[in-house]
């Protein structure tokens, strides 16, 4: 049975992604994106409130674009990389748990079932028919809410991340950078409010969350981080 379950996981490799691994994949995109924007504009500000020479305000905004981009990529690989191999992990030990143990593994399905209001002699009845036809794949369902075969790809985070962060960066940089004097630092101003508006409201429908709190928060966050990096760079 285990043999089988085993065999159905090498061959669940090769199918389209579950809508779990989907929104992963855009949840580190939308937060990169946040992360590349609020990392720029922060550095932009202090800089060219400590220089007007538009050469060292670039150089200071694009290192940092890449060094953040690069810093969310692999802070993403890692994160998803660990859940991976956790996962990984509990379908093993439910794999040995069902050779020796197969009674026990029978018993937590019914409980499953019980707990959401079926009777108990209807969901030993499920829980025998779902273990009878692929085992592996019921108990780590039921206990760990894991889709066999289905793992979180850390490069599909990763990459991600690096694309969305460097994007996001993008239009604070270019707004300091390329606009004329007189717009540098109100177009800068409203590119992040714009930009931090658009991933408050992406991340919000992403997780199901309030969009109207989300984009506000995400607004405020970037006024304060434009405040406090402006103070700095007249600082010193």
């Amino acid at each position: 049975m285990v043999a089988n379950d085993t065999l159905r996981l090498k061959k669940s490799k090769k199918q389209h992604q579950t809508m779990d691994e989907k929104l992963n994949t855009l949840r580190a995109g939308v937060l990169g994106s946040n992360d590349g924007i609020l990392t720029v504009v922060g550095v932009l500000f202090s800089v060219a409130a400590a220089t007007t020479n538009q050469f060292t305000i670039f150089i200071a905004g694009l290192s940092d674009l890449i060094a953040c981009a690069f810093s969310m990529a692999s802070g993403e690989y890692a994160s998803v990389s660990t859940q991976k191999d956790t996962e990984r992990a509990a379908v093993a030990k439910e794999a040995e748990l069902l050779k020796t143990n197969f009674d026990d593994e029978l018993a937590t399905v019914q409980k499953f079932y019980e707990g959401r209001g079926v009777t108990p002699a209807t969901s030993l009845a499920i829980a025998k028919d779902l273990m009878s036809k692929n085992a592996l794949e019921t108990i780590v369902e039921v206990k760990y809410d894991i889709k066999l075969g289905h793992y979180m790809n850390p490069w599909d985070a990763a990459f991600s991340s690096l694309f969305s962060a460097s994007a996001g960066g993008v239009f604070p940089l270019v707004a300091m950078t390329f606009l004329p004097v007189a717009w540098q630092w109100p177009g800068t101003i409203i590119a992040v409010i714009l930009s931090v508006a658009l991933t408050g409201f992406l991340s919000a429908k992403l997780s199901h969350g309030l969009v109207k709190t989300a984009i506000v928060r995400n607004i405020v966050v970037g006024i304060i981080t434009m405040f406090i990096h402006y103070y700095v760079g007249q600082l010193f």
